[in-house]
């Protein structure tokens, strides 16, 4: 078992390390499975080695809303929540590649935490940190006007040449599908950017 990842790896108790190894289990997922939906109540917390993993909100209008997206050394703070407070899981779970990990039960995750200061200051910091990430999510819903966030969100891609769906924009901010398309068209005309079926290319200066 490796956790050279993850943040807590190099101050984790030799009991502990121990602990995991003996108690966690491997699982390999293929792309867009689905770890658990909203609503579910989570027995297991998954440590995520390779991979992504999209966590978003569902609106009762069926809209979806990406929360934050699961990196390898990270550990899904709704997953967590769940688990730890017996409670439904405020999203959902999917991978957007195929993924590896280790499982650990919910009794477990709790005798870890008892027994590791350390892994307790992790999952108070994921806290922190998704709560921000929350915050930025939220300011940009409410403040920032559509073409802004949907050019923030293209910029941001490593590539001037962006493979990804409408449908898929609509998730990641939050807005109905047909706004984020009656956006980029408007974004087109401006020459901004070039829709192509599928794909999206940035008119960089």
């Amino acid at each position: 078992m490796d956790l050279s990842i993850f943040p807590f790896c190099d101050t984790l108790e030799d009991e502990a390390v121990s602990f995991l190894k003996e108690r966690s289990r491997f699982v390999k997922l293929p792309k867009k499975q689905i770890l658990f939906m909203q609503g579910d109540f989570c027995d297991s917390v998954l440590f995520l080695i390779k991979g992504k993993v999209k966590l978003y909100l569902q609106t009762l209008d069926a809209e979806e809303i990406t929360l934050y997206v699961l990196t390898p050394g990270e550990q899904c703070i709704v997953n967590t929540a769940s688990l730890l407070s017996s409670s439904e899981a405020t999203g959902t779970a999917v991978a957007l590649e195929d993924i590896e990990g280790y499982m650990l039960a919910k009794n477990d995750v709790k005798k870890l935490i008892q027994m590791s200061p350390y892994y307790l200051e992790y999952i108070f910091s994921l806290y922190t940190l998704r709560m921000q990430d929350l915050a930025y999510l939220i300011e940009d819903i409410k403040f920032k006007r559509l073409d802004e966030r949907l050019m923030q969100y293209l910029l941001k891609q490593a590539t001037n040449l962006i493979f990804i769906t409408h449908e898929e924009l609509s998730s990641h901010l939050g807005s109905p599908r047909a706004v984020i398309s009656r956006t980029l068209k408007e974004l087109e005309k401006q020459k901004k950017l070039v829709l192509y079926r599928g794909s999206i290319k940035l008119l960089l200066d």
